[in-house]
């Protein structure tokens, strides 16, 4: 939805002069009610162009000219109006209101107009190309090769758009980005055949300081503590060194040093370094380590024979002890919650690693076999005479899952020409690693073309291919690439029946790989990459550590999984009595009963929690680092889930840091301090629509604990929403989104539609979301049946021609 006319309305509303409120049921009647096109038309006329018109421009809006019968001609604003009405945000609180049922006539009848007119000219809209992102790039790798790679060491961030970053739109080519995909092409290569000629490198896995080292981590042997474990790709065997480096004090001192750790006067500190679970190197750790030192605070190992493919490394501390706490009363759950302490006396510190630097080959005593190879490798020549056979079979097989179609006769000529050059001195392995390469930096792998057929006309729609329908199928619920199932299906073109693809649907959405629809889908759309952003003050929040944050995502991401895995209905998002947590996550909630680090499905003990309004993932994000901040978590719901962002503040407006803190001798509350900051005019436009909302949510304080007090002071949640209904507490907040269910099933529609499309959602989009809708309606608002209505519609199946469209790379048919 076109966000400038979403600014350009709201705020034209919000000016509007005040009055007592009629409500809609009120009996102090108006003079016009909405019973016809023409009675519609009066109640715009009376109610909205009074602020809206060509003298005033509230909003930098007319409605003087609108009419119901010509709404189609100005769809972006019709549908902005509905998305105002259908929310009771139109009129604003206070304003005058029609009586009855006349705004709920008004955008019925707005709603019935625009879906008759898309009907009478229907657009699915279209799309250049996408381009494989980051996590669709990294699980394309996966699924062809059986290699796990990391897309940021080789692919820039992606752009964002409409809250994703598969977005057609704004994936844009530049010659760096070309680059990228050149080099990810030629490194992932040489690591999946294996490089026997490999120069030396280093490969750095950071640990950030948020990061608690207590406690084992994933992947790790078990009696160590702290550091990391990662999954590193070896390109060859040879000789490989570990260096790992600690945290320190900015005056050098390295946190858990002789003075603080006293414990390790009699055993030092010991960093094992494994390899799949197996120890090859042990150091012993320098308790008066500094940054001034020679190593600065770096150890190394000697250089270890290590096998080529991929390995899991682990450097950790081994774990004589719990502990030592640095408050027996309140241990504090993040271990490095200061630095500072690294210059005190006493038993109460421990190391901490910075990173683990893999350094290699220096030098290669040749290419082992591995599980990658030999997915690679399904053929052996054992003559040259059988080779160019071989290897036409190895590039034939890859290639078509690679470009997810059958190779044309064109591309397997091209590919094998990569092979012939380099395997023309009789080196097979380098042929195939060649045309391999070729194949990862070929536009057919990193682009989805879907080609119009040679008689369709720009501007004109036409039904994309099975192959083309399959990838989107597979991009959308699985993020990867059709499986062997899914391009039988499509090339034997019963995909495009309604029957075959619904059954895909279902039989796909059963797969475990369904389950990147948590965080590729509902993390974008809930927004919980912004969790990474925030860190919350650590003199008023020790307990809060990188560990904590990431089981609240996870319990988001699982929680929204469980939804699609049991199909329950899209309202149990914001009313399900369960979540789910480990044991971490559970201490953090207060639900006992809860031990170790699994996951698994627990009810709330009370009715404080519900849905992902409870969600400490989404309450952390929507706070400061020293404070609630019901500005933001109001603005989150109204833009999240029911679709109606807010304007951004008129410039000039203070921030509520300036409001003072104290008033007469005591701390002031959130909700204080806010009174005083909307007390103008101006600021109260806005905050009079996100306060109530997040007063709503105050009881949950910065990291989603439950509190009843703040500054010593009770806390006040009571709040009157937009649309009158009083609100005390989150139950009532959710009883009222609620009691509006169209907004929140309309927004998570659009959403999923976007999402699944690649691109923006339009004006001409929204009658196809209404359709999806009200069709879940009648299945009890079940996910199949959205993800259903999703890829059945025109705009899943169908596409408008575009010139640029027309063709593929180098003017061919991609």
């Amino acid at each position: 939805m076109n966000y400038v006319v979403s600014a350009m309305l709201f705020a034209g509303l919000l000016m509007v002069t005040l009055a007592p409120d009629a409500g809609p049921g009120s009996s102090a009647a108006y003079a016009i009610g909405a019973t016809s096109s023409e009675d519609s038309d009066a109640v715009v006329q009376a109610y909205c162009v009074r602020c809206h018109n060509d003298r005033m421009l509230r909003g930098n809006l007319s409605l003087e000219g609108f009419t119901l019968d010509t709404a189609e001609e100005t769809g972006d604003i019709a549908e902005m109006m509905i998305r105002k009405l259908r929310a009771g945000m139109m009129p604003p609180p206070g304003a005058r209101r029609p009586p009855g049922d006349s705004l709920l006539v008004l955008v019925e009848s707005l709603e019935a107009h625009m879906d008759e007119a898309a009907a009478a000219n229907p657009n699915p809209g279209g799309r250049t190309f996408q381009r494989l992102n980051r996590a669709e790039y990294e699980r394309s790798i996966y699924d062809l090769l059986g290699l796990q790679v990391d897309a940021g060491d080789y692919l820039p961030l992606d752009t964002k758009s409409a809250n994703f970053d598969n977005i057609a739109d704004v994936q844009m080519m530049s010659p760096t980005l070309l680059d990228s995909y050149l080099n990810a092409a030629a490194e992932i290569s040489r690591l999946a055949v294996g490089n026997a000629d490999a120069t030396a490198s280093e490969s750095q896995y950071r640990i950030p300081r948020w990061v608690s080292q207590t406690e084992r981590v994933d992947g790790a042997p078990f009696g160590t503590r702290g550091g990391t474990s990662v999954l590193h790709n070896f390109p060859a065997d040879g000789e490989y060194v570990f260096r790992v480096s600690f945290h320190h004090e900015t005056t050098g001192t390295v946190v858990g040093n002789g003075r603080s750790a006293l414990q390790t006067a009699d055993a030092l500190e010991q960093v094992e370094i494994s390899i799949d679970g197996e120890r090859v190197a042990l150091l012993e750790m320098d308790r008066w380590m500094h940054v001034s030192d020679p190593n600065s605070v770096e150890m190394s190992t000697e250089p270890i024979l290590v096998a080529g493919g991929a390995h899991r490394v682990t450097a950790a501390f081994i774990k004589r002890t719990d502990g030592p706490v640095q408050d027996l009363i309140s241990p504090h759950d993040w271990s490095l919650a200061s630095t500072a302490i690294a210059g005190t006396y006493g038993v109460n510190s421990l190391p901490h690693i910075r990173d683990l630097v893999v350094g290699g080959p220096l030098t290669t005593v040749g290419v082992s076999d591995t599980p990658v190879r030999r997915r690679i490798f399904t053929c052996t020549p054992a003559s040259p005479n059988e080779q160019r056979p071989c290897a036409n079979e190895i590039i034939s097989r890859l290639g078509e899952q690679a470009f997810r179609r059958p190779l044309r006769e064109e591309d397997r000529s091209a590919l094998m020409s990569f092979y012939d050059e380099a395997a023309a001195e009789g080196d097979f392995e380098l042929g195939i690693r060649t045309a391999l390469e070729a194949m990862l930096a070929s536009p057919r792998f990193v682009f989805r073309f879907e080609q119009p057929p040679g008689d369709v006309a720009a501007g004109q729609t036409y039904r994309i291919g099975a192959f083309a329908l399959a990838s989107r199928l597979s991009y959308f619920l699985w993020a990867a690439p059709p499986d062997a199932e899914l391009r039988q299906v499509a090339a034997s073109g019963a995909l495009l029946g309604d029957g075959v693809l619904e059954t895909q649907v279902l039989r796909m959405l059963a797969d475990p790989k369904a389950e990147a629809l948590g965080p590729r889908f509902a993390g974008q759309w809930l927004r919980l990459q912004d969790l990474d952003k925030i860190h919350p003050d650590v003199r008023l929040q020790p307990d809060f550590h990188q560990q904590l944050a990431d089981a609240m995502r996870r319990e988001t991401e699982l929680f929204f999984n469980s939804l699609v895995r049991d199909d329950r209905s899209v309202l149990d998002l914001y009313a399900a009595d369960y979540t789910f947590v480990n044991e971490r996550l559970a201490k953090h909630y207060g639900i006992p009963g809860v031990s170790g680090e699994h996951f698994r499905r627990v009810n709330y003990p009370d009715d404080t929690r519900r849905g992902v309004l409870g969600h400490a993932s989404i309450l952390t994000m929507t706070s400061h680092a020293g404070r609630t901040s019901p500005v933001l978590r109001g603005k989150w719901v109204m833009e999240v889930l029911l679709g109606t962002p807010p304007p951004p503040p008129p410039p000039g407006i203070p921030d509520l840091e300036e409001v003072d803190e104290a008033a007469g001798g005591r701390m002031l509350t959130t909700r204080e301090r806010m009174e005083q900051h909307r007390a103008s005019p101006t600021c109260n436009s806005c905050h009079r629509f996100m306060d109530p909302i997040g007063l709503a949510l105050d009881n949950f304080g910065v990291t989603g604990k439950w509190r009843t007090r703040e500054n010593g002071s009770p806390l006040d949640t009571r709040g009157e929403l937009y649309d009158g209904t009083p609100i005390t507490g989150p139950a009532d907040l959710r009883r009222a989104l609620l009691n509006r269910p169209i907004p929140l099933i309309r927004t998570f529609t659009e959403n999923l539609f976007a999402y699944a499309l690649g691109r923006r959602v339009e004006h001409f989009d929204q009658p196809t979301v209404r359709a999806i809708a009200r069709a879940a309606e009648a299945d009890d608002y079940r996910m199949s049946a959205f993800i259903l209505g999703v890829v059945k519609s025109d705009a899943f199946r169908m596409q408008r021609a575009n010139v640029v469209a027309q063709q593929g790379p180098e003017g061919q048919k991609p």
